[in-house]
């Protein structure tokens, strides 16, 4: 293992993409890349009885990539996501685009949720399974916080009714999802650092 890897896998401040050599075209490449992981993740998409928001892989994939990323990139990643869609990509759940979708609340949130978790990563938070699984479910906190109340307004449902039908089915989901980044964040930390 090199001096620098030693020294950026220890130090706070670094996330996973940082080790990688910096450059101008590897953070291009990386907020291209956050954003394309998250479209093609949207695509694992199971539909919900009762409810307008489908079961997807791109929560996941968008906390991911904020947490490998940092606040900035991830931010980046997922703006770039969001305003491709909106343009006519169809790359959001199902392979749809526009910001018409009652779920598109959700899309927003994720973009505040990407900063929020890859702060946390410059703080370590990324490094042990316990704090990853606390970066994730603040995180997924994030995404509902603006998801469910704009589920609300655009499908003109009750408070209660919105969380019935935009978060409750999605629990365990995120659990799961949860449990999976618990284990891949630090095994990737690990991985790094036997380099």
């Amino acid at each position: 293992m090199s001096t620098a890897t030693a020294t950026a896998t220890a130090r706070p401040g670094v996330v996973l993409a940082d080790l990688l050599p910096a450059s101008r075209v590897r953070d291009a490449t990386l907020v291209v890349g956050g954003a394309a992981l998250t479209g093609l993740a949207a695509q694992l998409s199971v539909p919900i009885p009762h409810s307008p928001v489908p079961v997807t892989g791109q929560t996941f994939a968008a906390l991911l990539v904020g947490t490998a990323l940092g606040a900035r990139r991830g931010f980046l990643s997922l703006a770039l996501y969001a305003l491709a869609g909106v343009a006519g990509v169809p790359w959001f759940a199902d392979g749809t685009s526009g910001s018409g979708a009652v779920s598109f609340g959700y899309v927003l949130g994720m973009l505040l949720a990407s900063a929020v978790v890859g702060a946390l990563a410059r703080r370590g938070a990324d490094r042990s399974p316990l704090r990853m699984a606390g970066t994730m479910i603040l995180g997924e906190a994030v995404v509902y916080a603006v998801g469910v109340p704009y589920l609300a307004l655009a499908a003109q449902l009750s408070a209660s009714q919105a969380i019935a039908a935009g978060l409750t089915p999605f629990l365990i989901g995120d659990a799961l999802k949860a449990a999976l980044a618990m284990g891949a964040m630090p095994a990737a930390w690990k991985l790094a650092g036997k380099r």
